[in-house]
């Protein structure tokens, strides 16, 4: 059991956390501007990266950088949202589609020309993991992973609950031209959107490099299980893409648990397609997920 709870169980929540952060972005992206954002992994490789830039160059600890990568994702993703998304801001929701994979392809690009292709790492050395109670064992990276993602969260559940603009944007989402008529700012509450889709999304990607190596696909690579939580949860739900994403983090982890055997019941190169059955899965059997939201 001890086994079980060390190497799966809780690996699956650190891994849920992230899956959960980047979920979140993509369902508020969708809930307030009504399309499905392919560059959003990255954007979490963008903010993996400019952390890793802050270390190399201030010799600072990753999680010290950690905030200059989340500013630097919300202000990249504003950036990108004033220079290509705008424009088509009345057109169709497949033409902004069609223009976020133009979007992955040229940050994707840009990321490979200026940090190169090679996997780099924040930092060298193994650490021993924790312990916690009787033969219970975390990674320290898990244990700041899952902290910071809390704390995360509930800044995110104060804001979206208590401040003004957090009440615009769940009454943009609810009726974008009734929200407009009642004299609401609605560029203001897409540009607060882009601001924490993409702090969110660095965030993700930051701990993504902790958790394993930093690679220029390494956002790409975690777009099916984002896409595949905020489904879960209800596309457009932020609090639902939470729960999705601990769902997919944990499950994939504990799929590939040897149950039946000695072999793991899913071999770990596999583990994106736990997320793609689940995910096909809720579509079938309940297209607005659990928490009832937008049916793409």
């Amino acid at each position: 059991m001890a086994e079980f709870i060390n190497l799966y169980l809780l690996p699956g929540v650190a891994v849920g956390c992230i899956y959960a952060l980047g979920a979140v972005g993509i369902s508020l992206i969708f809930a307030i501007l009504r399309f499905a954002h392919f560059a959003h992994g990255d954007v979490m490789t963008l903010g993996a990266y400019l952390a890793y830039s802050v270390v190399i160059a201030l010799g600072w600890s990753v999680y010290a950088a950690l905030p200059f990568a989340i500013l630097g994702g919300a202000l990249a993703s504003m950036g990108i949202d004033h220079v290509v998304y705008r424009p088509f801001r009345r057109s169709p929701g497949i033409i902004v589609v069609i223009a976020s994979f133009g979007v992955m392809l040229v940050v994707r690009s840009a990321i490979q020309l200026f940090w190169g292709v090679d996997i780099l790492s924040y930092e060298t050395g193994i650490r021993r993991p924790i312990p916690l109670f009787g033969d219970i064992r975390l990674a320290q990276k898990h244990i700041i992973i899952i902290a910071a993602s809390v704390v995360i969260a509930a800044a995110l559940h104060w804001f979206l609950s208590r401040s003004r603009m957090g009440k615009a944007m769940r009454a943009m989402s609810d009726d974008a031209d009734l929200a407009r008529i009642s004299g609401i700012d609605t560029e203001k509450v897409v540009r607060w959107t882009w601001l924490i889709g993409g702090g969110l999304a660095a965030a993700a990607g930051v701990f993504a490099g902790i958790n394993t190596k930093l690679h220029p696909s390494i956002g790409w690579d975690l777009l099916l299980p984002l896409f595949a939580a905020a489904i879960l949860g209800g596309i457009g739900r932020p609090y639902g893409a939470i729960v999705g994403g601990l769902a997919i983090g944990i499950a994939q982890e504990v799929a590939t648990y040897p149950w039946l055997s000695e072999l793991p019941l899913v071999p770990p190169a596999y583990k994106n397609a736990v997320a793609f059955f689940v995910m096909v899965a809720m579509l079938v059997w309940r297209p607005t997920g659990l928490f009832k939201g937008r049916v793409l």
